[in-house]
């Protein structure tokens, strides 16, 4: 369904695209995650430095985070323990199943955001919502921002696994 709203459905787009959906730019965060095994999705290229895998669940969390100020969904209700930065892969959990269940949550999470922002009424796009000292326009194009910046990072980060892997 295309909203009725031109802004509303502009901010769709940019989230759409940032994540899923073609555009001109290169890669989207799901392109960025596609085809990759499990040893390249949790290769760290140093100590103390986030793995692709870290980087997919912390786009979720922040997916959720953007969704739940449009929302004003109860803080804690996002499906993993914690905030912001998850370790990953858990203690023996470096299977095909761990790595498609937090994809899974990627999506989800994303699905939710664009439910959330296709529900705002478009006279409140310039306002902010409680606790959050942004526009609900800034979060939802910001929340498109913050995909492709990761996009980007996991595409170096996949460079420096297969070129490590190389020598």
């Amino acid at each position: 369904m295309t909203p009725k709203h031109p802004a509303i459905h502009q901010l769709l787009l940019f989230l759409d695209q940032a994540y899923d959906k073609r555009s001109w730019h290169g890669t989207n965060l799901r392109g960025s995650l596609r085809g990759l095994d499990l040893v390249e999705a949790s290769f760290r290229p140093g100590p103390d430095r986030h793995s692709i895998w870290e980087i997919a669940v912390h786009a979720a969390y922040w997916k959720y985070a953007v969704m739940r100020l449009f929302t004003g969904e109860k803080r804690g209700s996002f499906p993993l323990e914690g905030s912001n930065w998850f370790t990953r892969p858990e203690r023996g959990e470096l299977t095909l199943a761990a790595w498609r269940a937090d994809l899974a949550l990627l999506r989800e999470m994303h699905e939710r955001l664009r439910d959330a922002v296709e529900g705002l009424d478009p006279r409140h796009l310039d306002t902010s919502p409680r606790g959050s000292k942004y526009h609900f326009r800034e979060l939802a194009s910001g929340a498109a921002a913050h995909d492709l910046y990761h996009a980007g990072q996991i595409q170096l980060l996949k460079r420096m696994f297969r070129g490590a892997k190389a020598r």
